[in-house]
């Protein structure tokens, strides 16, 4: 998902929130994706403050049409987002007062308990921390598109789908093709990396097949989608021509695809 497609999705969002909102979210996505590759999970949740300070302003704007400067601290979260769930039903949108504020009260809360971003959380910071960080700001996102978006509905749950989706550096999408980046993987650990990144887990086997650039995909099928189906690391549907990754498969490329994925050995 480009940047440009979420500013589009955004464009009923005033500017100077929507700009905010789309550099930190992404920001979160990114030291993600890293963090998949060097465990550095404290660093991956530092975004996750300025995002949620960013929604808080943004719903006090809409709720209350007015909100805590940008570059003046909130010195107490908590009490600011307990304002907007104490607004009355006339104040707005039921989600804005008050299913989005318990959420980023919940994300600024375990970003604060789990020591990211300063000394002394009573827990450091892992993974699953971080993958929950991940999906609340994505749902956060994909509710402020489905309650102002600006395009069809059709678009809008497009964006939304495609928020889901694992944002790996390794894959590069141009042109409407993808393209691993990475060095000394084989045709397998290719496939699996373009499945899980997918947003679905699946894709089509004729793409897949363009994008890893094999040789025959006649061949393809049988010395690359198969083996893989008989593991069940995959689901392969010779009539639909879809591929699936199973939860074997996912867990085949978190645990030994992506941590090797500088100069570690094959490992299929």
């Amino acid at each position: 998902m480009s940047i440009l497609t979420l500013n589009q999705a955004l464009q009923s969002v005033d500017k100077k929130f929507r700009d905010k909102i789309v550099s930190t979210y992404q920001e979160i996505k990114s030291r993600y994706s890293k963090a998949l590759y060097n465990s550095e999970f404290d660093a991956a949740g530092l975004s996750s403050g300025k995002f949620c300070e960013t929604i808080l302003r943004f719903l006090q704007n809409e709720l209350t049409s007015t909100h805590i400067p940008f570059g003046t601290h909130i010195s107490n979260f908590n009490d600011e987002c307990q304002k907007l769930i104490n607004l009355p039903k006339t104040a707005g949108n039921e989600s804005l007062r008050i299913i989005i504020p318990r959420s980023i009260l919940f994300l600024y809360t375990l970003r604060g308990k789990r020591g990211i971003g300063h000394v002394g959380g009573d827990v450091e910071a892992n993974k699953i921390d971080i993958e929950t960080i991940v999906r609340i700001s994505d749902w956060v996102v994909c509710e402020i598109i489905r309650i102002f978006h600006s395009l069809s509905l059709e678009e809008a749950q497009a964006i939304v789908d495609s928020l889901s989706s694992k944002q790996l550096p390794e894959i590069w999408e141009i042109a409407g093709k993808k393209r691993i980046l990475s060095t000394g993987l084989d045709f397998k650990q290719k496939t699996l990396l373009l499945l899980y990144q997918s947003s679905e887990n699946f894709e089509f086997a004729e793409d897949l097949y363009k994008w890893v650039e094999y040789s025959d995909y006649s061949m393809y099928k049988r010395a690359i989608l198969k083996p893989l189906h008989d593991k069940k690391i995959i689901e392969y549907d010779k009539e639909t021509d879809i591929v699936h990754i199973s939860p074997t498969g996912i867990f085949e490329v978190e645990k030994n695809i992506l941590p090797n994925l500088n100069g570690g050995k094959p490992i299929l």
